[in-house]
């Protein structure tokens, strides 16, 4: 079956990528085609999305996804990148600015030496990227990275032993090691549907901490299950304090305002 295809980094799969992928449908639907959505992968830190978490956002549109280390095709002209895809590809939809290849090339420039091959540029979606988004979290706004890419930033990870010091004032908490590829938020306490989440080393570690509180969780122990938070708001700064009295008052008001009390 002949192929339509967009290519991106699809960090995040945010609002933006999503008018595309959703064009793509639209497109392939409408074409009888077959959608394709080819990934080029930086291999850069500060992740919006693991690879494994890209996957499962992409997997929404289609289920035909290619990726390519970027250091591998960097230097193919567009034509020649094209060419190595391996798929009876038809039309190639291309973002309303985007250029790639090592020529640079437009969708107007691409579409006149593209042969038979179709070339269609996306309209214009929400003026939303990747860099704003990160940036949005560095600064601790949550909300914000959150309405641009459309769902709640996520932090997903191994369940590990801490120091269980949250267990020994009432408040057990799940310490998760996330993937080292992955953005980690300002640090500071955040709310999830259902859990208390903090960033940081409060109580003094020498090395960043995400911990989870989860006040209606009863069941036994998860160590080594994987665990996802989907941050919905950043309730505060983080704090040091002097005593474990002290922390234990402030998770508290932490919970009421999280209403998770």
């Amino acid at each position: 079956m002949l192929s339509i295809a967009t290519i991106g980094t699809f960090d995040g799969v945010h609002k933006g990528h999503q008018f595309l992928l959703d064009t793509l449908c639209h497109e392939a639907a409408s074409r009888g085609l077959q959608p394709v959505v080819v990934v080029i992968d930086k291999g850069t830190n500060n992740r919006l999305t693991t690879p494994e978490e890209q996957n499962g956002l992409l997997k929404k549109y289609t289920s035909n996804i290619i990726h390519f280390a970027l250091s591998d095709v960097q230097h193919l002209t567009a034509m020649e990148f094209l060419s190595t895809l391996g798929s009876p590809l038809s039309t190639l939809l291309m973002g309303y600015n985007h250029r790639f290849g090592s020529d640079q090339l437009d969708y107007k420039q691409l579409s006149a030496i593209s042969g038979k091959m179709d070339v269609i540029s996306c309209p214009k979606g929400p003026d939303v990227s990747s860099s704003a988004i990160r940036q949005a979290l560095v600064n601790g706004d949550i909300e914000l990275a959150n309405s641009m890419l459309g769902y709640n930033y996520t932090l997903t990870g191994t369940v590990v032993h801490g120091n269980a010091i949250g267990r020994t004032i009432g408040f057990p908490t799940a310490n998760i090691q996330v993937d080292s590829c992955k953005l980690i938020p300002k640090p500071g306490v955040y709310a999830t549907k259902d859990a208390l989440v903090n960033i940081g080393n409060a109580l003094n570690n020498e090395h960043l901490t995400i911990e989870a509180y989860l006040p209606n969780y009863d069941g036994p122990d998860f160590y080594d299950s994987r665990l996802s938070l989907q941050l919905t708001r950043r309730l505060r700064d983080e704090q040091h304090f002097a005593s474990l009295a002290e922390l234990k008052a402030q998770i508290q008001l932490d919970l009421k305002r999280a209403n998770l009390l």
